[in-house]
């Protein structure tokens, strides 16, 4: 249990939450050389490395080829895994041969246990074995002394392993001076390790205040990755960063370990709320990716020979005829655990995002709510708060979706409660906002107020529920109710009584309307070393260090199926989370955390969402306005209009910021919003497809240029610009006072539409753009058809069944494609009774098609075609229809052309 002397410590954490708005505090958090498995695996320099396959214990059998490696220093033997996968993925593990106890695999995040396909050998001798990966041309060479493994495509390496040296695999072993192994050690020492066993911080760390006891020792591991012909690498969110992912060298690595970082600084490599171990690498002939799967706290170095060279060094060598070949170095560290890595060799970056999807899922299919706008506060006062607010948008003529509440709701920070002065009557509030058609998130997170007469701390103590400190005592900490405890979420039924507390019947005062949102999950503890959990709390069998990066994944995962479970199946569930890992997209949204009221972080938040749709997390955005801080009009207009176009929409402030609701900075401002906010909703139907395919295929939502065209140079390194799927370009105003913008429109020979003006551009071009404080910068691309409706109403449920209206726009290299995905909106029966519309729409032969043999009770009401020529008529089942041509602009417009929008039709052009 942790002391009560800590209590001053979370006092001093409420004071600088509640005070001025102040700088992240980095004498918290950890850098490399603070963490003694991070100082002591960089130490070790590239070069020979000790490990030695022997292979002469290779066996092969239909799934898998194993052998064992030695380290030639302490003779420790490790057990290597190799697996060729279904999709072009290459698994290999590396454990020990025989750990003095179990060490901890990742559960629950695959979806399943990969498909294998045989492995084969082509040729062996003393030096290594060479392996086949099915393809004629893909080999996989083990290499002897020492280790090394090479994936080859005809003469081309693709990537290497340990071809730097630099794998290391601190085994367990007994330590020397205890009484239980101390006079065992003399014995067996010569089979464990040679290095030095009294290194600082093996078998005990101290950071600031906190010790973290070590029962185990050092049990870090590390692997080095080596991408020829790779200059460009992304992922591994998460981090307020660029895009491309920049060298280490010099400085501290990335770190991936889930902390509540308060005042989060811009472009470095520290550790956020998140952590997905997932790195994809590109250059024009290939796509790539690494996942490492290791939950412990993990640092990611990447060095390249190119990193630092300008333009003209670059040019100067390709003049001078240098003949070095652009390299990328990747080396994975993590405290615990084991080697697990799965190399997705795409070869396109499409086929990473399928292989990645067939390993942990893909995006979850929300409500199609869920997409709309989303209004925040920590926190609004009450109930006639919320009345009053929910009132302002109709009185403004502004649509909402969602009304939120943070933790002020609760009685005295007790989660699934209602404040009794403040929220009285909660059925009363939710039957308000049902009757507007709109709904409520409130937050509930996973540290739970230590009190006997609270009943869900008593139902957790009492099944014994609550992750233990290393003592075996409940482990309790200091975060928003004060001394708290925290739910085992590791452990199934942990996760399965959580749910259960989602019922109508339990969470009193819920209703269907009511949605969730998980905060502080990773777990933030503010009395804890980095302000989270000790390393040496227990779950179970395993020490928090172990899966620390979990926490939220689980939290999300409970929540999620509680949700679902109460309305028994029917419903699709909506929870937004803080904390995440690889496979959080399968449970719903997340935000890029606690940002601030500046133009750097409206332009972060870019990079930030693009980085985590490259990894699966298509759901995400920023606070709009920014958390901390208060924007100036202008910065909070931009913010608007750069949201709404962004998956996840919605505004959230501070309690200590001046109320930010949108009719609360003047008339003109007001309009500027709601236009954004309009904006959103006509796309609603373009947005609701771009997530049935995320859903289906695990394919991005919000998409970097080179996703698709990768053979592109100059979009690389480019984030601040986007797609939203292939079809819609957005380049967000985000410079204080711009006067202009440089979009970059890619694609040789094709042509983009303003979506505004109509006015045609071609390709592969940058184009300057004035703006004024109403742009938003958005084209759509020629050969493409979006559906979208006009007829925006106080929120998306009030527009299910309006009609639609189809903005084509032709291109003169291929035929105009589109889709229109209808459902219920809400339910699962999409999956389970098949009951949606999915029509594919072409424009070809002056002929526009749609095909499909579901039912709706939604028409379509306009056809816009861009870029067309004037006809002579246009018919519908051989009935002429009305249309309107702009000769200047070439655009086509088909008013009430009255077809059903479930009907299959044709309307040709003559």
């Amino acid at each position: 249990m942790v002391s009560q002397s800590m209590g001053a410590l979370s006092l001093g954490w409420f004071a600088l939450c509640l005070g001025v708005a102040v700088a992240v505090d980095r004498g918290n958090f950890k850098t490399c050389e603070q963490s003694a498995f991070c100082k002591r695996q960089r130490a070790m320099k590239a070069g020979q490395s000790p490990y030695r396959a022997l292979l002469d214990t290779l066996e092969l059998s239909d799934s898998r080829v194993t052998l064992q490696l030695i380290n030639d220093n302490n003779k420790v033997h490790l057990l290597l895994e190799l697996y060729r996968l279904q999709g072009n993925m290459t698994r290999v593990k590396i454990n020990e041969l025989k750990p003095l106890k179990p060490r901890f695999e990742v559960p629950d995040v695959l979806i399943a246990d990969p498909p294998t396909e045989p492995l084969s050998v082509v040729s062996r001798d003393e030096n290594g074995v060479v392996l086949s990966l099915g393809d004629e041309a893909r080999r996989l060479i083990v290499s002897a002394q020492p280790f090394r493994l090479d994936i080859v495509e005809g003469p081309q390496v693709l990537l290497s392993l340990n071809s730097r040296g630099l794998l290391a695999f601190e085994h367990l072993r007994p330590r020397k001076d205890t009484s239980t192994f101390g006079k065992a050690w003399d014995r067996i020492k010569c089979i464990f390790s040679s290095e030095d066993d009294n290194q600082p911080g093996l078998w005990e760390e101290t950071f600031k205040s906190h010790t973290d006891s070590k029962p185990n020792g050092p049990t870090s591991i590390s692997l080095d990755f080596s991408l020829p012909g790779v200059e460009h690498v992304y992922g591994i969110p998460e981090h307020a960063d660029n895009l491309k992912l920049k060298s280490t060298d010099g400085g501290d690595p990335y770190r991936l370990y889930n902390l509540d970082v308060f005042q989060y600084e811009l472009y470095n490599p520290m550790a956020l709320y998140g952590a997905v171990p997932v790195l994809l690498s590109h250059n024009a002939q290939r796509t790539m990716g690494i996942f490492w799967f290791n939950a412990a706290e993990t640092w990611v170095d990447i060095s390249s020979n190119t990193a630092g060279k300008t333009v003209f060094g670059k040019m100067l060598d390709y003049v001078q005829g240098a003949s070095e070949t652009p390299q990328t170095d990747i080396r994975w560290i993590s405290e615990s655990g084991i080697i697990d890595v799965f190399i997705m060799l795409g070869p396109k970056p499409a086929d990473v995002f399928t292989q990645y999807a067939s390993l942990t899922g893909t995006q979850s299919f929300p409500p199609l709510s869920a997409l709309a706008y989303h209004q925040c506060r920590w926190n609004y006062n009450d109930q006639e708060d919320v009345r009053a607010v929910n009132q302002g948008f109709d009185e403004h003529d502004i649509p909402c979706d969602f009304i939120w509440l943070d933790i002020e709701h609760t009685d005295g920070k007790r989660y699934f409660t209602w404040d009794p002065s403040k929220f009285p009557k909660p059925l009363e509030m939710l039957q308000d906002l049902t009757d507007k058609r709109r709904k409520m998130v409130a937050i509930v997170d996973p540290h739970i107020k230590v009190d006997s007469g609270y009943k869900i701390h008593s139902e957790l103590r009492s099944k014994n529920l609550y992750v233990k400190n290393k003592d075996g005592a409940d482990y309790e900490g200091w975060c928003w109710p004060g001394n708290a405890g925290y739910p085992d979420f590791i452990r199934p039924d942990t996760r399965a009584w959580w749910a259960s507390m989602f019922a109508y019947d339990q969470y009193e005062g819920s209703t269907e309307n009511l949605y969730t949102w998980n905060d502080m999950n990773e777990p933030s503890v503010f009395n804890g070393p980095e302000v989270t959990m000790h390393k040496d709390a227990v779950h179970g069998a395993w020490e928090h260090r172990d899966l620390h990066n979990l926490y939220g994944f689980y939290v999300q995962m409970a929540t999620a199926e509680g949700l679902i479970q109460r309305s028994e199946g029917k419903e699709r569930p909506f929870v937004l989370t803080r904390a995440f890992f690889a496979g959080s997209q399968r449970y719903g949204a997340v935000w890029t955390g606690d940002n601030a009221a500046e133009w750097d972080h409206l332009k972060i938040s870019i990079p930030m969402c693009l980085n985590l749709n490259l990894v699966g997390i298509s759901f995400c955005g920023a606070d709009v306005g920014g958390f901390f801080k208060s924007p100036s009009t202008e910065l909070l207009v931009r913010w608007y209009q750069a949201g709404a176009y962004q998956p996840f929409f919605r505004a959230h402030a501070h309690m200590d910021t001046p109320r930010r609701e949108p009719w609360l900075f003047g008339p003109e401002n007001t309009a500027l919003i709601r236009e954004a906010i309009l904006q959103r909703y006509a796309l609603l139907p373009y947005w609701y497809q771009l997530f049935y395919h995320a859903y289906l295929t695990g394919q991005p939502i919000m998409r970097p240029l080179w996703v698709e065209y990768p053979g592109d140079a100059s979009t690389f390194a480019m984030d601040d610009q986007y797609l939203l799927g292939r079809d819609l370009l957005v380049h967000p105003v985000t410079e204080e006072g711009a006067r202009g913008i440089t979009a970059y429109l890619p694609g040789q020979g094709e042509v983009w539409y303003d979506v505004h003006t109509f006015q045609k551009h071609n390709g592969a071009q940058n184009l300057y753009i004035p703006v004024t404080i109403s742009s938003i910068p958005v084209f759509q691309h020629g050969g493409s058809i979006i559906p979208k409706k006009l007829r925006i109403r106080r929120s998306s449920s009030c527009m299910e069944n309006d009609p639609y209206t189809f903005i084509v726009a032709l291109s003169p290299q291929r035929t105009a494609e589109g889709e229109l995905y209808i459902d219920d909106g809400h339910t699962f029966s999409y999956r389970t009774e098949k009951k949606f519309i999915h029509r594919r729409l072409t424009f070809a032969n002056n002929t526009l098609t749609s095909r499909s043999d579901f039912s709706t009770p939604s028409w379509i009401e306009r056809v816009v075609i861009l870029g067309a020529q004037k006809p002579n008529k246009v018919t519908l089942r051989m009935s002429s229809l009305d249309f309107e041509f702009d000769t200047a602009m070439s655009v086509l417009t088909l008013r009430k052309p009255g077809m059903n929008v479930g009907a299959d039709w044709s309307i040709l052009l003559q």
